[in-house]
């Protein structure tokens, strides 16, 4: 008799962080030492993008991810993926001149596939990510307006 084995829908990360200076952060993730860092004019040491980079490289990771899980499932070659960013981002609260409810009042990422698909087929990728990408469910739940674009590019 075979038992097939049910994966917890839910699970919980725990990590401890080193904070060696006030601008580092390093997290050790599964095998990997994450740093966290602030560049040199800020006071860091440069060895990692800054907390609001991570943020903006999770997203853009994410829509990856997540749009390749996608168009597996559905049949869909993206063939050569890039990835534009364009994000608006109210330093104000980072810089502590006052508490700013949404810090990315805008961001846009435009999903570049040179591909045999059709652009139908891209925009129903598109569709999907939108469903499953945890981080832009995040970004949208803050009050971001976030505007992904998947485009047929020659």
């Amino acid at each position: 008799m075979t038992m097939a084995v049910k994966m917890k829908t839910v699970v919980t990360y725990r990590t401890t962080a080193t904070c060696p200076t006030h601008a580092r952060t390093e997290i050790p993730v599964r095998d990997l030492n994450v740093i966290i860092d602030e560049p040199v004019e800020r006071g860091g040491t440069n060895m990692g993008p800054s907390p609001t980079e991570t943020a903006m490289t999770a997203l853009i990771a994410c829509t990856n991810v997540i749009g390749h899980k996608n168009a597996k499932r559905l049949g869909i070659d993206l063939g050569e993926v890039t990835i534009d960013a364009d994000a608006k981002f109210d330093r104000r609260g980072v810089l502590m001149e006052e508490e700013i409810d949404v810090p990315f009042p805008a961001i846009t990422l435009t999903v570049n596939c040179k591909t045999p698909a059709t652009q139908d087929d891209l925009d129903t990728v598109g569709r999907e990510t939108a469903k499953y990408c945890a981080i832009s469910k995040l970004f949208e739940a803050a009050g971001t307006d976030l505007t992904v674009t998947w485009v047929k590019s020659t």
